[in-house]
């Protein structure tokens, strides 16, 4: 990444994050000096990082500031991917909000508090480990105060999970329309009726959204009606309020089902050793290439994933399949793996840029397409059938697209006479000419040299080993 300020940190007052070199650095601007000062010696930095709540960082020389505003400089310790929470599973929304929750109880002994409880602030290393990234949020707790980042914690966690748990869980998505968080009052509406019985929901989503309107001409007033009656709010009633939150999204619950390819792996038409074929040659190509990231697009619960990240390649498994990503996130964490990050995403319509000038939060080619790439295999199984077939995309545009994201390539090619690709078929008219072996390997001829092309024993199907061509 060049030498220039982040995109999406111009909103702070206190701070800017640039990149040196391409590590990340960030400024404390004169303004955030006291905050920033209590901070590091409230002993709270040390509590968030032993416990691996926090990102750590290391003094830069003040020589690397961004500008003349510059009390000090940091580099944090880079973070390998940046996900956003409409790209997260149901799991890591709900671990994203009670990591935060820790943090503001750990501030709070430390006699400070969040100012802002963006879900923004939450990225996921070492696997699936939530841990917070922003060392501006952190302000003096004034005796007295409500939780300044209230309504952001509820908008940005409570809300779409109570959504996701409760109406359905591709409501998550509603993030990506709404990078402040889902309104209140939006949320209040979709939430069924007997919501409004529930200890939780009916103080911080009903009532909240209720008291927003009535006082959305006197924010003084709004703040003390969410907060506590008089507008102001003890410590231990504060602790209360977390308390409340934590228990409220504890009792969240989802259980991934219910959709087509959550159970995939257990009706595919490979027999076992057909399957067993396929994962060792898929692990020969990966030697072969050798990369030192690997992106699963199509992964469903990680079976070929872990193939990479078995072997300590960090790998990003993307799928459209909110249950599949569930059911992949859930196994990461129970078995500790640390180089697995299960992410949901449509390749038909990715993460794209947004924010102020489509800047402030990165589109997923911008991210899987940095720097990284050049060292990235992309793993792509049984999924161009689907682009192709059900989404109508031309082969050449997948191979564009795929061209974008890493420089090798194992890719599967299902042809018509496979039985996933009849169903496919089944309720519509074949348009698909080309569609072939043989169109398949003219199609990525453009972008790709082929090297390596072995057939699945006991199927119709054949994987490959590509490289991207240079640039011409």
């Amino acid at each position: 990444m060049p030498d220039n300020a982040d995109p999406s940190s111009f909103r702070d007052p206190d701070g800017v994050v640039f990149f040196r070199g391409g590590a990340p650095h960030r400024q404390i601007n004169r303004g955030g000096r006291d905050a920033y000062e209590q901070f590091m010696g409230s002993g709270l930095y040390e509590s968030l990082t032993g416990a691996g709540l926090l990102i750590p960082h290391e003094q830069a020389g003040f020589e690397s500031r961004y500008n003349d505003d510059a009390y000090a400089v940091i580099r944090p310790e880079p973070v390998p991917f940046i996900s956003y929470p409409y790209e997260w599973c149901f799991s890591q929304l709900k671990d994203a909000a009670l990591l935060t929750l820790r943090v503001q109880r750990e501030a709070l002994r430390c006699g400070m508090s969040l100012k802002d409880a963006s879900a923004y602030n939450v990225q996921f290393r070492n696997g699936c480990r939530p841990v917070f990234i922003d060392t501006l949020s952190f302000e003096r707790y004034a005796e007295g105060a409500p939780w300044a980042a209230y309504r952001q914690f509820c908008q940005h966690f409570l809300a779409p999970l109570a959504l996701m748990a409760h109406v359905d869980v591709r409501l998550g998505q509603m993030l990506r329309d709404n990078i402040d968080g889902i309104p209140l009052d939006l949320a209040a509406r979709l939430l069924p009726m007997k919501d409004r019985l529930d200890t939780a929901l009916l103080p911080h989503i009903f009532l909240h959204s209720s008291a927003q309107r009535r006082f959305a001409d006197t924010p003084a007033a709004a703040v003390a009606a969410v907060s506590a009656s008089s507008g102001r709010m003890s410590r231990n009633a504060l602790l209360g309020l977390v308390d409340s939150l934590e228990g409220g999204v504890t009792r969240l619950a989802w259980k991934p089902r219910g959709t087509e390819w959550a159970d995939y792996y257990e009706n595919t038409n490979y027999d076992a050793e057909a399957f067993e074929t396929k994962k060792e040659t898929v692990a020969r190509f990966l030697s072969e290439a050798s990369p030192r990231r690997v992106i699963d697009l199509g992964a469903n619960t990680g079976v070929f994933s872990r193939i990479a990240s078995g072997r300590g390649i960090p790998t990003l498994a993307f799928d459209i399949d909110p249950a599949a990503v569930e059911k992949n996130y859930r196994t990461c964490k129970a078995s500790g793996e640390h180089d697995l990050l299960p992410l949901v995403q449509d390749l038909t319509q990715p993460s794209p840029g947004l924010g102020w000038a489509h800047e402030e939060r990165r589109s997923f080619l911008a991210r899987c397409g940095d720097g990284s790439a050049e060292e990235t295999t992309v793993l792509a199984l049984a999924l161009v059938h689907h682009l192709a077939i059900s989404n109508n995309v031309p082969l050449e545009r997948v191979a564009g697209l795929l061209g974008q994201v890493g420089r090798s390539l194992i890719i599967e090619f299902v042809p018509k006479e496979d039985s996933q690709v009849q169903r496919l078929l089944a309720h519509r008219k074949d348009v698909f000419p080309s569609y072939s072996a043989e169109g398949f390997e003219a199609a990525f001829q453009t972008d790709f040299t082929v090297l390596r092309r072995e057939a699945i024993a006991g199927t119709q199907r054949t994987l490959y080993l590509m490289r991207r061509k240079e640039a011409r």
